[in-house]
């Protein structure tokens, strides 16, 4: 069964506090793929396991410091960065900011402050994946660009749905799974919530399917009645009124099926 659970490497030097981070990431439901103590061991372990976020003190023991090890480990891929640090001067924050974190922490860092960072970091990292913005821009304007207009409901809120490339997070109590778009089957509309159902288990968001298929804007998913979007590449039959995913038959209403037959036509 895939694990669509977040990863996160820890960089921390402070075994103490690197274990009750890792404690307390895990009860939130988050993967922890490891602890590093030092920059050489963050690269090691970056380059052997999947990362979706690094959480990363700033001053750690040895050749590198935490900022240079955050640099060396986005050459080889970019992940969103949140700093942890008990240090918070100007030249510190600065040399920081050169390498676009998503959020800044001083320790030591609570629970909340952890699940409040986690969100605002993977907003603005999906934010800044899409538009490609310069190395320069700073969090607080990669954060507010991402947030939605003030009074939404969708505001740091259990109904966030961000995509990055071909992986969607979804917000799932208080804390966010990363599902690959191919692994979703099809979305089931119930009035203002929509059912994004996968082989391990479905997700109801607080969403309309119309904007939950703009959000994702995936080929792939394609509707095929007013209350159904499938993913085309898990249909195993259909006929002039259904498609059969599985065991599993959705409708193919009529005003959808010119649309839908268009996927399956030679161009």
């Amino acid at each position: 069964m895939a694990d669509h659970r977040v990863h996160i490497l820890i960089v921390e030097d402070e075994a103490v506090l690197a274990m009750d981070l890792c404690d307390t990431l895990e009860a939130e439901g988050y993967v922890v793929v490891g602890t590093a103590s030092n920059g050489r061991r963050a690269l090691e372990l970056f380059q052997k396991n999947q990362v979706d976020l690094l959480l990363c003190d700033v001053n750690i023991k040895g050749d590198w410091d935490g900022i240079e090890t955050a640099t060396r480990l986005l050459a080889l891929r970019p992940v969103p960065i949140i700093y942890l640090t008990a240090l918070s001067d100007k030249g510190t924050l600065d040399r920081a900011l050169q390498t676009t974190p998503a959020a800044y922490l001083t320790k030591p860092a609570t629970t909340a402050g952890l699940r409040a960072s986690i969100e605002v970091a993977l907003r603005a990292f999906t934010h800044q994946q899409a538009t490609a913005p310069p190395a320069t821009e700073n969090i607080a304007a990669a954060a507010s660009a991402t947030a939605p207009p003030s009074g939404s409901r969708e505001v740091l809120s259990r109904e966030t749905i961000l995509q990055l490339g071909e992986y969607v997070f979804i917000k799932d109590n208080y804390q966010f799974v990363r599902i690959p778009l191919k692994d979703i089957l099809l979305l089931e509309a119930n009035n203002t919530y929509t059912t994004l159902v996968t082989p391990a288990r479905k997700y109801a968001l607080r969403l309309t399917l119309s904007t939950v298929l703009e959000r994702l804007n995936c080929s792939q998913l394609v509707r095929t009645h007013r209350s159904y979007a499938v993913n085309i590449q898990h249909i195993q039959s259909f006929n002039d009124t259904e498609t059969m995913l599985g065991d599993q038959a959705v409708p193919l209403g009529r005003q959808y099926k010119d649309a839908f037959l268009r996927h399956f036509q030679f161009h």
